[in-house]
């Protein structure tokens, strides 16, 4: 593995540490979302505005094509990105995600918004929202060695990146795209995911042409720091086979 591996992080921050190691010796690069890991927000959260920094970010570093890596909201950024700008997706693993933000009815992002936000808004701080919210992600069974790094980064999230992010992820729309994904991809999906089950994935794997999906046993929405050395076997199996260049 040569290609550069772009990893998006999910909402909850950048916890890829048992990640890393399966990917050498290629370079990584473990993007923020905006606002995160002491980068700018941008002006407005939108899907459409992250996918054009990301692309800044490979401008800047002389990468032209990556293998894109993105968890929960990463993984629909991986999408917006690898729709709007295939040629330098080289291949894609959608990990945790779905193609849309919950339902079409709109009284379920209102309800989302209040449910995330109103802790905030009644003074909680981002550690106590991260060890009420990080626990209930994982699987029934997972190692207790999982939650603290979850929580951590979470924990180190700037409220108000936090804040743009919930706000961007009610917008995100791609169910009726999803077929034009030509990249090759991986679809990883956790057994016991709450957030993006098993049978919303294998839709998205009917959708892809050529995709595949592997489901975690036992795994909630944090696979890759529960079971890591399963999640991490699936990643490099994949990479490992796509095609150089």
């Amino acid at each position: 593995m040569t290609t550069t591996v772009v990893l998006l992080h999910g909402i909850g921050g950048a916890a890829w540490g048992p990640t890393l190691p399966a990917l050498a010796p290629a370079p990584v690069l473990d993007w923020p979302l905006p606002g995160y890991g002491g980068s700018a927000l941008l002006a407005e959260a939108s899907f459409a505005g992250w996918a054009a920094a990301l692309r800044g970010a490979l401008d800047a570093r002389g990468i032209a094509r990556a293998d894109v890596v993105g968890h929960s909201i990463g993984g629909m950024l991986a999408q917006e990105f690898a729709l709007t700008f295939p040629d330098r997706v080289r291949g894609l693993v959608l990990y945790g995600t779905t193609p849309a933000f919950g339902g079409r009815d709109p009284s379920f992002a209102e309800a989302f918004l209040r449910d995330r936000l109103a802790p905030l808004d009644g003074g909680r701080t981002m550690a106590a929202l991260a060890a009420e919210m990080m626990p209930a992600m994982l699987g029934p069974d997972a190692p207790a060695e999982a939650a603290p790094a979850a929580i951590a980064a979470m924990a180190g999230t700037p409220e108000a990146a936090y804040r743009a992010t919930v706000r961007c992820l009610t917008t995100f729309n791609r169910r009726d795209d999803t077929a034009r994904i030509a990249a090759p991809t991986l679809l990883v999906a956790g057994e016991k995911d709450p957030l993006a089950p098993p049978k919303t994935m294998e839709r998205m794997r009917d959708a892809i042409a050529g995709s595949r999906l592997v489901v975690l046993p036992g795994a909630g929405h944090l696979a890759h720091l529960e079971y890591p050395a399963t999640f991490n076997a699936a990643l490099r199996e994949f990479l490992r086979g796509l095609p150089e260049g």
